[in-house]
């Protein structure tokens, strides 16, 4: 039956006024910085290949043509094509979208802010995303870093290059009451840092996980950490049991992107996930060239979650889903 108080925005004035004062502090942010504001596209011809998540598509005919058009579900691609053209720091605060259970920190339509550093590695980005917290949020806002190794050895006891298959899936089972009968690794390590790490890293502070395994570099480049483990130069942020940003020190090698690219597609097809057009356009502006960068996306629904202490992201939106 049509609830004819749906028209309501789901968000309070109050909060609509400090989300529009979220969005002036942050371009004056980078503007400070000389980092030049870009404007990409939500519908592109083609999509990511992260095996993980599932993107929204739109079908039209044009000019005798049918088409598939996917939104994007990160504006990633696009920018790296501006970066190998010689746009210099960028960065982009739009919508994105992602076809995922909606819940109280989930929507299929959110804001993110996304930017990229030339000449930064990920621990320069950490730095200027700390710097960016105080300025957003208040001065005091310092962040805490710990590699993924070492969370795991702190809170499961487990080093995570090195335990076995049966160790693994015992402290999944224990922790969620799954993973005795999963055989992937990095399935078992997602779970497990789900669901006894998160729960007990940022609470006080931001933090930082950094050196995820190589295995989970998505789009990072990688090198070795102080034990000689093959790491990935990648970093996500959690505070208060939400992961804010996710962030790399940004592969560059179009061949090898090509091979992740490649990697991704099989996993979806063993998996028996929905085909779908991979932008074969970011392996050709590889090839020309992208200047060594370090790059983040961040939520800012999350973030203004955390600023107006609310619970569910719909209080934060102005038309949330149902109300769309």
């Amino acid at each position: 039956m049509y609830d004819a108080a749906l028209w309501q925005p789901s968000a309070e004035l109050s909060v609509l006024r400090q989300r529009a004062k979220l969005f002036r502090k942050v371009r004056d942010f980078f503007a400070e910085r000389d980092v030049m504001e870009v404007d990409t596209q939500c519908l592109s011809l083609a999509s990511i290949s992260d095996p993980h998540i599932e993107v929204l598509t739109a079908h039209t005919r044009s000019m005798g043509q049918d088409l598939t058009y996917y939104l994007q579900t990160s504006p990633e691609y696009a920018m790296k094509r501006l970066l190998c053209v010689g746009a210099g720091s960028i960065y982009q605060l739009g919508k994105v979208f992602r076809a995922e259970e909606m819940g109280r920190r989930h929507s299929i339509e959110f804001t993110m802010l996304e930017w990229y550093r030339i000449g930064f590695d990920h621990w320069q980005l950490m730095d200027e995303i700390e710097a960016l917290l105080q300025a957003l949020i208040a001065p005091s806002v310092m962040c805490e870093s710990l590699s993924y190794r070492q969370a795991f050895i702190d809170f499961t006891g487990l080093d995570p290059w090195h335990a076995s298959l049966e160790s693994l899936q015992t402290c999944a089972h224990q922790a969620s009451e799954y993973g005795l009968q999963e055989e992937d690794r990095d399935t078992l390590l997602e779970l497990i840092f789900a669901s006894v790490i998160e729960p007990n890293i940022g609470q006080q502070q931001p933090c930082f996980i950094h050196s995820y395994p190589a295995s989970q570099a998505a789009l990072a480049k990688l090198h070795q950490d102080a034990e000689g483990n093959q790491v990935a130069a990648r970093f996500e942020l959690y505070w208060q049991g939400m992961e804010l940003a996710n962030g790399y020190h940004e592969l560059t090698d179009a061949q090898e992107q090509a091979a992740r690219f490649a990697q991704d597609k099989a996993q979806r097809h063993m998996s028996g996930s929905k085909e779908r057009q991979f932008d074969e356009r970011l392996v050709s502006a590889l090839a020309q060239g992208m200047p060594d960068c370090a790059g983040v996306a961040l939520g800012i629904d999350r973030l203004l979650m955390l600023i107006c202490d609310k619970k569910d992201i719909a209080e934060v939106l102005a038309f949330a889903h149902e109300r769309a």
